[in-house]
């Protein structure tokens, strides 16, 4: 009996250049409060910090999620159907597997913004399941116009897999802009969403700040990238991490704050650094399920359907294109 060897999944890399991250880290500096782009948090270090993070008692995000996945993966085929899987943010692609088992889709294909992490996950994957093809698309899915054309994707219906809550860390108008932007990528095809869901600030603040400090090294390390990719010269010790629930905005803000007054230079160009202030790393907002339902609707997406943990502490969202 011969043994199946698994095909390699393939790589498209579609990276914005530093020109493009040097600009993006311009603006985000000119902001108030001051805050970069979330995918600047996930270049190789940074993925694999934040995949320990995952696996923290205080977050438990991740574990519900993918037992939610395990239990409920049969209904949400039956319901959404079959076609190629386009998983955005796929990080280590954890999470995708009962997905896999239960539709036996024409092919995955995941994004992801570190093209180390993503030939890691998904050669992995592919192990796993050596029937499904599998193309990885290093990118940032925020900003991509079309998804490339390439044989795994043509004239295939797509549906859509954005878990994680990970749509937590845009704003509202942000959120909206990315679900109308995903609809265009999936040519009218489902989106399956997980989202997070609000819970005690005890609970939420702990899960973005473990006690083993993962989630403060995960949030220095943006400053690190910083200095190595755009000539920067932060002193990431001179910066304290802190998550705070900000009941009003339904949303946990997590910031490094400047412990003294200092000027730091990126690119080549000085910034000052007030004693106190704050640089967003990022915001992580919680959706409760009527939320959810107000957002697909003026992203122009139907609400079909809900699957949750015992605890309703995480959902996963069935949504169709809008006529």
């Amino acid at each position: 009996m011969t043994t199946q060897t698994p095909a390699r999944p393939q790589l498209i890399d579609l990276h914005p250049p530093s020109a493009d991250m040097r600009r993006l880290v311009q603006d985000g500096l000119k902001r108030e409060p001051r805050q970069l782009p979330a995918w600047f948090l996930y270049d190789n270090e940074g993925s694999q910090l934040f995949d320990q993070i995952c696996q923290q008692p205080e977050y438990s995000l991740t574990r519900t999620e993918i037992a939610l996945l395990e239990s409920s993966a049969a209904d949400i085929v039956n319901a959404i159907g079959s076609g190629v899987i386009v998983e955005f943010g796929a990080g280590s692609a954890r999470k995708v597997g009962p997905l896999l088992e239960a539709m036996h889709p024409h092919a995955y294909v995941a994004l992801d913004i570190s093209a180390e992490h993503l030939r890691r996950s998904t050669a992995t994957l592919q192990a796993q399941h050596p029937r499904v093809p599998m193309l990885g698309i290093c990118c940032d899915h925020s900003q991509l116009e079309a998804l490339p054309d390439h044989p795994l994707i043509q004239g295939e219906r797509k549906v859509g897999f954005f878990p994680g809550s990970s749509l937590g860390n845009f704003t509202r108008d942000e959120a909206v802009a990315l679900l109308h932007r995903f609809r265009v990528l999936l040519s009218g095809g489902p989106l399956l969403l997980g989202l997070d869901q609000p819970k005690a600030s005890s609970r939420l603040e702990a899960a973005y700040d473990d006690a083993a400090g993962i989630s403060a090294a995960f949030a220095r390390n943006l400053l690190r990238r910083l200095n190595k990719d755009l000539d920067a010269d932060f002193n990431p010790d001179k910066f304290l991490y802190e998550a705070v629930w900000q009941e009003a905005e339904s949303r946990v803000r997590m910031a490094l704050i400047s412990e003294v007054h200092q000027t730091v230079s990126v690119a080549g160009e000085p910034w000052t650094f007030s004693a106190g202030q704050p640089l967003v790393t990022e915001y992580s907002v919680k959706y409760s399920a009527e939320m959810a339902r107000e957002l697909a609707k003026d992203a122009g997406w139907r609400w079909c359907g809900r699957w949750h943990d015992p605890a309703d502490d995480l959902s996963l969202h069935w949504l169709e294109a809008a006529d």
